[in-house]
C-alpha cells in the first residue's frame, strides 16, 4: 500500500518566499490524521484482494467506477485504454522514483495537488479521494510523500460495485471489488490507526 519557486528580487524577498514555500510544502499537524502503528504494518502485507498481472484481464472483472492507487498500476489503466476514474499517483515505485515514461503519462492529467506523509493519511488527501469520487470527469491526484494507505479510506468511501486497485510488490495489482465486508474489514482496520479517529471518520462518511 517537487515545486519550483519564482525567484525574489531581494534578500527579505528571498526569505519571505522561501518561508512562504516551506509553509505551503510542509503539512500542518492540524492536517494529520491517522498514522499507521509498527505493529499494522505486517497486516497490510497481506492482498485484500485477487492478484492479478494483466491489466485487461482485471478490466474485464472492472463494471463500476475504477480507483487506482499507483503510478504503475495507474500507468497499466492508461495504456489499456481505461483511465481510472480516481487515480492516485506519487512518482514513486517501491519507494524508488518510477521511469520517466510513466511519471509522464500518468501526471499529465494531474487535477490536484495534495501532501500526505509517508505511514500517514492527511485530511487533504481523504478530501481529494473524496472530491475525485464526486466528479464525473476521471481524477488524477498527485501526492507528494506517498499514496499507499489512501487504498484504505479509497474502499470505505467507493461506492458498492467499484474497484480500488493497488499495487503488491513483485507480484500485481490487488483488485478488491467494493462489497460491505470490505468495507467492514477495513473500517475495523482503520480504528486501530493512531491519530485524530473521530475526525477522520466525520470527514469521510461527510463526503460519502
Amino acid at each position: 500500500m517537487t515545486r519550483d519557486d519564482s525567484p525574489a528580487e531581494t534578500d527579505a524577498d528571498t526569505n519571505e518566499t522561501t518561508d512562504e514555500a516551506d509553509a505551503a510544502s510542509t503539512p500542518d499537524i492540524d492536517d494529520q490524521l491517522l498514522v499507521l502503528p509498527d505493529e499494522l504494518r505486517h497486516e497490510l502485507k497481506e492482498p485484500m484482494g485477487p492478484i492479478e498481472t494483466d491489466a485487461d484481464r482485471l478490466l474485464e472483472d472492472v463494471d463500476g467506477p475504477l480507483i487506482a492507487v499507483g503510478d504503475v498500476v495507474t500507468y497499466h489503466f492508461l495504456r489499456a485504454g481505461r483511465p481510472p476514474d480516481v487515480a492516485l499517483v506519487d512518482e514513486r515505485t517501491k519507494r524508488s522514483a518510477v521511469d520517466e515514461e510513466i511519471r509522464e503519462t500518468v501526471t499529465e492529467g494531474t487535477t490536484v495537488e495534495v501532501v500526505n506523509p509517508p505511514a500517514e493519511i492527511s485530511q487533504a488527501v481523504v478530501e481529494a479521494l473524496l472530491e475525485g469520487l464526486a466528479r464525473d470527469e476521471p481524477t488524477t491526484i498527485l501526492v507528494e510523500g506517498e499514496e499507499d494507505l489512501v487504498a484504505l479510506p479509497a474502499i470505505v468511501a467507493a461506492p458498492e460495485g467499484a474497484s480500488v486497485v493497488y499495487g503488491q510488490p513483485d507480484e500485481g495489482m490487488v483488485h478488491v471489488k467494493i462489497t460491505d465486508d470490505h468495507r467492514a474489514d477495513v473500517r475495523e482496520l482503520l480504528g486501530r490507526f493512531e491519530g485524530d479517529v473521530d475526525r477522520f471518520w466525520e470527514i469521510l462518511e461527510d463526503g460519502t
